[in-house]
C-alpha cells in the first residue's frame, strides 16, 4: 500500500465513482481502477460494490475511508513542515465552513491571512450544519473549520474555539410592516411568512423558539441555501431570519435588516484538529483566534 493508492481511493469515495474521479485526477481511467483493485489486494478486501453504473463502499471501505484521509493528510502536513524550514509558508489551507461564517468573519480572516501569507492557497470547503464541518476536521477533509452553534459542541478529536458571538437579524423587503430602528419583538412577527434554515441550524431553533411562545407564524419557504433568503424577501416572498453577518449585504440590497428582542445569538467557534497542523493552518489558528471578539 501506498500514499498515492490512498488518495486515488478517497477521490473515487469523493466523486462517487471510478470516472468522475479520473476525470478529477486526470488519470486514465483503467489506470485508477487497476490501482483500486491493487489496493483490494493489498487490503485483504474488496473496498467496493457496484450498484448500477456507481460504486458503493462495502462494510471494509467504510473502515478505510478515516484512516486514509489522515494517512493522506499527516503527509501533507510533514511536507509542508519541511517546506516551511526553508521557505516561507506556502502550499493549500483548507476550511471547512458553514454559510453564514463563512460571509464573516472568514471572509475578514482570509483576507488578513492571505495578506500576511500571499504564497498560500485557501480552499473553503462546504458544511451546511455545525457537525458536517466538524466531522470534515475530524476526518481530515480539512485541517480547520469555522461555524456557529447555539451551544458548545463536544467532540474528542477537534479543538474547538469561540472567537465571536453573533446575533440573529430580521430580514424584511422594503415598503413592509418593518422599518429599521427599533427593535422588532418576536409578537410582531405574528401573521407573517417566514423564509428559514433547514433543521439542524441555529436560524430553524430560533424560528422554531418564536413558534413555541404561541407566535402564529408560517414557514413559507425551508431552504438549505443561506444566499437564497436575501433574494426570497427581496422578491415578497416572506421574511428572513438570518446571522447578523449578513446585515451591510442585505442592507445594500435594500432589504430592512432589524434586531429581534428578546435578542438571541449564536457562537462562532473556529475548529482545528488536535496533534500537528501544517505551518499554514497553524498561523491561520494564531490570526484567527487574535481577534478583539475573542480575546474578551
Amino acid at each position: 500500500m501506498d500514499i498515492r493508492q490512498l488518495e486515488y481511493f478517497l477521490a473515487v469515495v469523493d466523486h462517487g465513482g471510478i470516472s468522475r474521479a479520473a476525470r478529477a485526477l486526470y488519470l486514465a481511467q483503467p489506470s485508477l481502477s487497476q490501482a483500486i483493485r491493487t489496493l483490494e489486494r493489498d487490503v485483504g478486501s474488496r473496498l467496493f460494490n457496484r450498484l448500477g453504473r456507481g460504486l458503493v463502499l462495502t462494510e471494509a471501505g467504510r473502515a478505510l475511508v478515516e484512516p486514509a484521509r489522515q494517512a493522506v493528510r499527516s503527509l501533507d502536513v510533514a511536507r509542508a513542515s519541511v517546506s516551511a524550514v526553508e521557505t516561507m509558508v506556502s502550499g493549500n489551507l483548507t476550511i471547512a465552513a458553514m454559510p453564514s461564517p463563512a460571509v464573516e468573519p472568514l471572509s475578514s480572516m482570509i483576507q488578513r491571512f492571505t495578506a500576511a501569507f500571499p504564497d498560500v492557497t485557501v480552499v473553503v470547503r462546504d458544511g451546511q450544519v455545525a457537525q458536517a464541518v466538524i466531522e470534515m476536521v475530524h476526518n481530515g477533509r480539512t485541517e480547520v473549520g469555522i461555524l456557529s452553534s447555539w451551544d458548545h459542541p463536544a467532540e474528542a478529536d477537534v479543538h474547538l474555539r469561540e472567537v465571536q458571538r453573533q446575533r440573529f437579524v430580521l430580514v424584511a423587503p422594503p415598503g413592509g410592516d418593518f422599518a429599521p430602528g427599533e427593535p422588532v419583538p418576536w409578537t410582531a412577527l405574528s401573521g407573517h411568512r417566514l423564509i428559514v434554515g433547514e433543521h439542524g441550524t441555529g436560524i430553524r431553533r430560533l424560528v422554531e423558539q418564536i413558534r413555541a411562545a404561541g407566535v402564529a407564524v408560517t414557514i413559507a419557504v425551508e431552504t438549505e441555501h443561506r444566499e437564497a433568503v436575501l433574494p426570497l424577501v427581496l422578491k415578497g416572498v416572506g421574511v428572513g431570519v438570518l446571522a447578523e453577518a449578513w446585515r451591510p449585504l442585505a442592507e445594500r440590497a435594500g432589504a430592512v435588516v432589524c434586531d429581534l428582542a428578546p435578542a438571541a445569538s449564536l457562537r462562532l467557534l473556529l475548529a482545528f484538529r488536535k496533534g500537528w497542523l501544517s505551518p499554514a493552518a497553524t498561523e491561520f489558528v494564531a490570526l484567527a483566534s487574535d481577534t478583539p471578539a475573542s480575546r474578551a
